[in-house]
């Protein structure tokens, strides 16, 4: 469905061509959400006012080179701000073009986090922030086995048990 993508992971350095991207994706999918009035500045300290090591994963369509040089051609399609852990990668938030909203890519860039995390030794991918009940970060749930931290730290998370 997405082979025809490639991800580089990059620096965290913001760039014209993701923030044009990011305004696109947030007034199309997050008219009046918190971050809906973010600035240029705005988005650039949410990528370099960082104290770990944070990375920006960028996807594009393959071209010819992809298979040696790792990296995409052409257009933005969509991106991850991922932190990289001592134990795993955390997907800080990530975007896409809304025009290619039917290629399930918010999908697709965590399965790509979690060959990722298996090429690197890295256990765990944590999918951030979740709203039990939001219907926009529901598909969260489809990743399991799950542990959310909790009161008594780290626990593994039924969803049947909740929702019941």
């Amino acid at each position: 469905h997405n082979s025809d993508l490639v991800g580089a992971m990059h620096d965290a350095e913001p760039s014209t061509e993701q923030y044009s991207l990011f305004r696109s994706y947030l007034d199309a999918r997050h008219r009046r959400g918190g971050m809906s009035d973010m600035t240029v500045l705005d988005y650039a300290m949410m990528i370099e006012d960082t104290h770990v090591d944070t990375k920006v994963i960028e996807y594009r369509r393959r071209g010819p080179d992809s298979f040696i040089t790792g990296k995409g051609q052409g257009e933005l399609i969509a991106v991850a701000l991922t932190d990289k852990m001592a134990d795993g990668l955390s997907m800080v938030y990530s975007y896409f073009n809304p025009d290619f909203e039917d290629r399930s890519l918010g999908t697709f860039m965590i399965l790509d986090h979690i060959a990722r995390a298996r090429a690197m030794g890295l256990p765990h991918v944590y999918l951030g922030y979740w709203v039990n009940g939001s219907r926009k970060m529901n598909y969260k749930m489809r990743f399991q086995p799950q542990e959310h931290l909790g009161p008594k730290g780290w626990e593994r998370y039924n969803h049947e048990a909740v929702s019941r």
